[in-house]
């Protein structure tokens, strides 16, 4: 890394500040960790998917009320039919910068036949269950904490965690009398695992709340695999479609109409078949022209990020990836097509002789930076009709059906986004980079995010205001799938975390 004198001197009064918030927090999760994990199954109680508004509002007063609770000035902002943004303040005397911390309260759907608990009834466990765990009673005031227990219950990780552990940085710091050394802000989303359909709505309309923003915080996102700290210094764009192929206008019996009716299943599976080699590469022409490529210094990061591909394969019983050969975070920053679904007949007891009439695939494609959503989609359809498909938009009429051997019907995504990709350099970003250092040591660097979040591109292409995410979770945690968990000693990273990037030097000027 390229570091100038005044970024070296800047680094060593970083150290001065973060160890006092560290040991601080230390404190209170040794006098309080009981009741931190208390008030965090409180919250984890209450369902909160973004169409349950009933749920969803009352995530949001709890946690308006909680920060309120501890000095923030706090408030709903809110659009009609949509889940509130719980926005808070908190301004310092004198601090030239201000940090945002993002963070989203809503949760995945649940299959409550999938989880072996009720996803909202928050269970202890002293591991991993997939590692043999044991449930346990949770603990009480004065019960000595292990680091490897985790507590199962939908958003445990994704993404409640990181609010109680702000609020438990919160309290340490004032039980300590350490003072914010910026202006903190909240931005609290209550649809993000929707796509955060109304947040251009939010930032244009509230943007006078938000313009003095220096930095925003993603706090969203596990650590690295490896269990290093990470950042993130963007995030993947997405987009897709949905196929629908066709056979006979009705299902047909197998056995009178089988090696002479078309098989919608067989011919939807040679058109996606035909999207990528056997390498896993996408051959759709012109797909990876768009890509811009890296920096030398984000080529520098990349490089010096530690390979986990052996331990990750390890991990889920893979003894091939996509490829040729090239790590995963060097294949995070090319465009991908994956298969999501497909849908053709039924499987299993339900399975019939029969020639289905259609076949349904669902396309999901995630963007790097250069990559228009409009035109990948273009380019995937180009591919299409050069295989000699005849693409509809709506269910094919009789006359169509007998004109065109191949018909399929496109569904594009109307909502896709592209990729965001921040400058690692900017001396916004170091500072923030730097002050968390001095806390973790050393750390990994990530070019982007292999998710993809509407926030991060509205921040950066709204808010011209530059975004990292700041990771706290285990990697392991079973985000959008059934038993959800987080580890206890990564909330208490957390919590640590949280208090040094409330105590960062107030030492860069105002934009």
């Amino acid at each position: 890394m390229r570091i100038t004198f005044a970024v070296v001197i800047a680094l060593l009064t970083i150290q001065s500040y973060a160890q006092p918030s560290v040991d601080a927090s230390q404190r209170w999760i040794e006098k309080e960790g009981a009741n931190i994990l208390s008030e965090f199954v409180e919250l984890l109680k209450i369902p909160n998917h973004a169409s349950d508004l009933e749920n969803i509002n009352k995530n949001a007063n709890l946690i308006k009320d909680r920060f309120e609770a501890r000095g923030f000035g706090m408030r709903l902002l809110e659009e009609e039919g949509a889940p509130p943004i719980v926005y808070g303040e908190h301004l310092v005397k004198n601090a030239t910068r201000t940090l945002c911390f993002y963070v989203h309260y809503d949760g995945q759907p649940v299959d409550p036949q999938l989880w072996v608990h009720d996803a909202f009834e928050p269970k202890m466990y002293d591991e991993s269950m997939y590692m043999g765990g044991k449930e346990i009673p949770m603990p009480k005031p004065g019960d000595e904490i292990s680091e490897n227990w985790r507590i199962y219950a939908r958003s445990a990780s994704d993404d409640k965690a990181p609010l109680i552990a702000l609020l438990a940085a919160v309290d340490a710091l004032k039980e300590s009398e350490i003072g914010y050394t910026s202006n903190i802000k909240l931005f609290f989303d209550g649809e993000e695992e929707s796509s955060s359909p109304h947040i251009e709505t939010y930032f244009t309309k509230y943007g006078d709340l938000l313009d003095d923003i220096d930095v925003w915080l993603m706090c969203d996102g596990s650590v690295y695999q490896s269990g290093d700290p990470s950042f993130k210094f963007g995030g993947r764009g997405i987009t897709g479609m949905q196929l629908t192929v066709y056979g006979a206008l009705r299902p047909l019996h197998s056995g009178h109409y089988g090696n002479w009716a078309p098989v919608p299943g067989q011919r939807l599976a040679e058109l996606l078949a035909s999207m990528k080699d056997e390498k896993g590469n996408v051959v759709i022409e012109g797909y990876y022209d768009s890509v811009e490529p890296l920096t030398d210094f984000e080529r520098e990061m990349l490089n010096n990020t530690p390979n986990i591909d052996a331990q990750i394969k390890e991990e889920l019983g893979l003894a091939w990836t996509e490829g040729n050969g090239e790590a995963l975070n060097e294949r995070l920053l090319l465009p991908s097509l994956t298969v999501k679904g497909l849908s053709s007949g039924s499987v299993g007891e339900k399975a019939r002789n029969i020639i289905p009439s259609f076949a349904i695939g669902e396309l999901g494609m995630r963007l790097v930076k250069g990559c228009d959503p409009d035109h990948m989609l273009n380019l995937v359809e180009a591919h299409i009709e050069k295989e000699g498909w005849h693409i509809v938009r709506e269910d094919p009429d009789m006359e169509t059906r007998k004109k065109y051997p191949k018909i399929v019907k496109v569904i594009r995504d109307p909502d896709g986004f592209p990729a965001t990709r921040v400058n690692m350099e900017q001396p916004e970003i170091l500072n923030v980079v730097n002050g968390v250092k001095s806390f973790t040591g050393d750390a990994v660097f990530l070019v982007s995010s292999g998710g993809s979040n509407r926030v991060n591109d509205a921040i950066y292409n709204v808010l011209k205001t530059p975004a990292i995410s700041v990771n706290m979770v285990n990697h392991d945690n079973n985000q959008h799938a059934e038993n959800e968990n987080v580890r206890v000693g990564n909330l208490w990273y957390g919590v640590k975390l949280m208090s040094v990037l409330l105590t960062l030097p107030n030492d860069l000027p105002k934009k």
